[in-house]
């Protein structure tokens, strides 16, 4: 199986053995504490799972600026993004503590994790507009969802290692469903997949959706798919993850042959980033044992701030060779073809004209789906779109 990024072995940082997870509870009880940020969170819940493997905790403000700059930290391991814990103040927080952070997206913010601090720092307005341009690089002028929220979480930096005790509310909203990198690549060795391709989605799977997954298994020659849904925050007006859920999962009983794909997900917040988002995309899909991912036109894109492709030209251009060991399948836009009867690529259908494809608008589709109408057969599979329909009349009622 391929390897995890930067080590030979995993690390989750989910306290595993109970008696030691119960002692650490209690130590928490009598910590001095913080409430983290939801992106502070889902740090940790990654973390927890091996995602984040190497990484022990949240960086210092030397390897942020470093990450955010050349993708790499001061000691020169390859990553994308910062991985930071921002707080507005730390109050009397100082390096040398053990505080519990705890989490903002369940009643009564419960203790998430153990965290040593070792170092409090404050990054300048002109680093974190650097940092920002950096990581969400977007357009001169337009508002970018991803970066305020990044911005919206203070500017003090509190970093060390961390021992997660929970994975918030992930594993019980949606159980059977997320899962952690050490669970999937358990269930990938299981199956005897050798070679894995992963496809990311944070919305429902349309009929294009599916069969990119067919080309992308055919073409690799894979024995698996692994379909990883965000379950984390997204913007608003996103179909929820438990109807997304229902959706592919109802697309894999009908149109995938019996154990060729996994429906999974990840409890992770969407950073709307873009290119650097799709490395680390990339990354951790490499840690849950994929040896392959999709990525296509506008990967973890929003608005009209990336070229349609940059999550694929990164690679070429920025991610240095070796890096990762994960490769990318590079897809194009894919569409119905009323010439050929059948999906496919438009860039492999260069006979095409526009009006040769069935291309609908995201808003097109959801005006459909709330007035009860399904979108043609060439757009989405009929029991994919019953469902859709159900949630979106729901909403109206």
């Amino acid at each position: 199986m391929i390897k995890p990024h930067g080590s030979d072995e995993l690390n989750p940082l989910y306290v595993t053995d109970a008696s030691e997870r119960d002692a650490l509870q209690q130590e928490a009880e009598g910590l001095p504490s913080i409430v983290v940020s939801s992106a502070t969170a889902a740090n940790a819940v990654m973390l927890a799972g091996g995602y984040f493997n190497p990484l022990t905790g949240y960086m210092n403000k030397a390897d942020a600026l470093s990450v955010a700059d050349n993708m790499h930290t001061v000691a020169g391991l390859f990553w994308p993004t910062p991985v930071l814990n921002l707080v507005e103040n730390a109050g009397n927080i100082k390096a040398g503590d053990r505080i519990a952070l705890k989490d903002p997206n369940i009643d009564g913010n419960p203790i998430l994790a153990v965290m040593d601090v070792e170092a409090v720092e404050t990054f300048s307005d002109e680093e974190m507009a650097s940092m920002t341009q950096s990581i969400y690089r977007p357009a001169a002028g337009e508002e970018h969802i991803g970066a305020n929220t990044f911005n919206s979480q203070g500017k003090v930096c509190l970093s060390g290692p961390i021992k997660v005790l929970n994975y918030s509310y992930f594993e019980k909203d949606f159980e059977g469903t997320f899962k952690t990198a050490v669970e999937i690549r358990q269930d990938i060795a299981d199956l005897g997949w050798k070679k894995v391709v992963a496809f990311q989605t944070r919305n429902p799977m349309h009929l294009a959706h599916e069969e990119l997954c067919h080309m992308a298994m055919d073409r690799l020659g894979c024995d698996g798919l692994v379909i990883h849904m965000l379950l984390g925050k997204l913007k608003k007006g996103d179909i929820p993850a438990d109807v997304r859920d229902d959706a592919i999962r109802k697309m894999v009983e009908l149109y995938f042959p019996e154990n060729s794909a996994m429906v999974t997900g990840y409890g992770f917040d969407m950073l709307y980033a873009g290119p650097k988002e799709g490395v680390l995309h990339a990354l951790f899909r490499q840690n849950m044992g994929a040896t392959h991912f999709i990525i296509g036109r506008d990967h973890a894109g929003v608005g009209d701030h990336y070229g349609a492709f940059d999550a694929q030209t990164i690679f070429d251009n920025e991610v240095p060779e070796g890096a990762l060991d994960i490769e990318i399948f590079r897809a194009d836009h894919t569409a119905y073809s009323k010439k050929l009867d059948k999906v496919v690529m438009m860039s492999e259908a260069p006979d095409h004209e526009k009006d040769d494809f069935v291309l609908l608008s995201g808003t097109k589709v959801r005006e459909m789906l709330g007035q009860g109408i399904a979108p043609p057969k060439e757009f989405s599979r009929p029991e994919v779109a019953k469902i859709l329909i159900d949630y979106y009349q729901s909403q109206n009622s």
